[in-house]
């Protein structure tokens, strides 16, 4: 796995270069990198700072980006399927018609993202903050809730999610 610097992300992608298959962008800071379209798949991107950035339509299968700072992020229509993103930051994110398939977002920091028609299919969200997030049409079939705080989320379907008495509603009932 090829370690890379912010700065050179930038130059190459700036450049035209959108696949950056399995590289290690650890602890590298890219505030508001606009980076629409990259294919990080299979990368590590722990602890990266990445807020107010652009993600969108990018692809982001199975990359991992545990305890990173993903607050206010563009996400929309990324594949971030298998990825794990546990304790990671993404307050406020747009995640609208996101892939989130059997992704780890355990602990993960979630107040008031928009998940609007997101698929959250097999995703843990154990003890994730899902409060004042908006899970209009999200698909959240056999996701995993437990411990899960969904208070004041609006239009979520849990009918087909796999809760327990530690799961927050969004009426704050457990």
């Amino acid at each position: 796995m090829q370690k890379l610097s912010a700065e050179e992300l930038l130059a190459q992608y700036s450049q035209g270069k959108r696949n950056f298959h399995t590289v290690d962008l650890s602890g590298d800071n890219l505030f508001q990198a606009d980076l629409t379209e990259i294919n990080l798949s299979g990368s590590i991107l722990r602890r990266a700072y990445l807020p107010y950035g652009n993600l969108s339509q990018a692809n982001l299968y199975k990359t991992e980006l545990q305890d990173a700072e993903l607050g206010d992020i563009q996400l929309y229509q990324a594949n971030l399927s298998e990825a794990n993103l546990s304790g990671a930051n993404l307050s406020r994110a747009n995640l609208r018609h996101a892939n989130l398939q059997g992704a780890n977002l355990q602990r993960a920091n979630l107040q008031g993202a928009d998940l609007y028609n997101a698929d959250l299919s097999n995703a843990d969200l154990r003890y994730a903050n899902l409060s004042r997030a908006n899970l209009e049409k999200a698909k959240l079939t056999k996701a995993q809730l437990a411990g899960c705080n969904l208070f004041r989320s609006r239009l979520v379907d849990l009918s087909d999610a796999e809760c327990d008495r530690t799961t927050i509603s969004p009426e704050g009932h457990r």
